[in-house]
């Protein structure tokens, strides 16, 4: 098991997938938590979908985190396609044949490639997290935010069920992502439908049907990451969003197990 992970590992250290990853990652975080500072007192709003995120929110004790919760969902988008890529790569490019001669159990390649890609995703989560933090600090004196209850016992607890939260629903979304890559097989074809299901074809649905959002796989891990919402509690979004993502998984393997290995 460890063989695989570290070989998983190997490859998700290249530098042109572990840097290019990151970039992303630290764009869109500082990107969001730029914005929820400096457009604080825009009439357009601060956050997403126009909401409008005033200063007795951000001082409150978790008001060092509500920007690194915001971009819980572009992490877990940004996990979904490593993920995806990194599974489907295998029958697109038939290495998955030579590692099954190395390593008969199919469960155990499975297994070690979804511990590397966790640890990956932990590691994104946490610098993330690092950098959402420490902005937030230094653009609350420019935005007229108080820090003072943010590094209080009650706002270290607020930033570790954050990163907890973050971290919980970047892996889902990264599973989500290798069920599609173990599906489809290929790695186009399982981060368009990844990407095109979450950004496209949830909120068309929910623009018709809001109540359909309650429901929907992608929302459920984004609402996750943001501790609950107004609309939906974090119970019922973290119970759905593992189911779904137990089903997805199970799914998966079988036929991970079952089906050839050629594309």
């Amino acid at each position: 098991m460890m063989r695989v992970v570290l070989a998983e590992w190997r490859k998700l250290r290249r530098p042109t997938l572990l840097l290019g990853t990151l970039g992303a990652a630290l764009f869109f975080t500082g990107l969001t938590t730029t914005f929820l500072y400096l457009m604080i007192d825009s009439e357009q709003g601060n956050s997403d979908r126009g909401r409008q995120v005033g200063r007795e929110v951000l001082n409150l004790a978790s008001g060092s985190v509500f920007g690194f919760a915001s971009v819980g969902g572009l992490l877990g988008i940004i996990a979904l396609c490593v993920f995806a890529a990194q599974t489907a790569q295998e029958y697109t490019y038939g290495t998955l044949r030579n590692l099954l001669v190395r390593q008969p159990g199919r469960i155990r390649i499975l297994l070690g490639k979804l511990i590397a890609m966790k640890l990956f995703a932990l590691i994104m989560v946490g610098i993330a997290a690092l950098v959402s933090i420490s902005l937030s600090y230094f653009l609350s004196d420019r935005a007229k935010v108080s820090t003072d209850l943010w590094f209080t016992s009650e706002g270290i607890h607020a930033i570790g069920q954050t990163i907890l939260n973050v971290a919980i629903s970047v892996i889902y979304f990264g599973i989500v992502g290798m069920v599609l890559g173990l599906l489809l097989r290929s790695p186009i074809s399982a981060i368009s439908f990844g990407v095109l299901w979450l950004l496209i074809i949830e909120n068309l649905i929910g623009a018709v049907k809001p109540v359909t959002l309650d429901w929907m796989p992608g929302s459920q891990l984004s609402i996750i990451a943001q501790g609950g919402s107004p609309e939906v509690s974090y119970s019922h979004a973290l119970t759905l969003g593992t189911l779904y993502v137990f089903a997805g998984a199970v799914v998966a393997t079988v036929l991970f197990s079952r089906r050839d290995v050629a594309n």
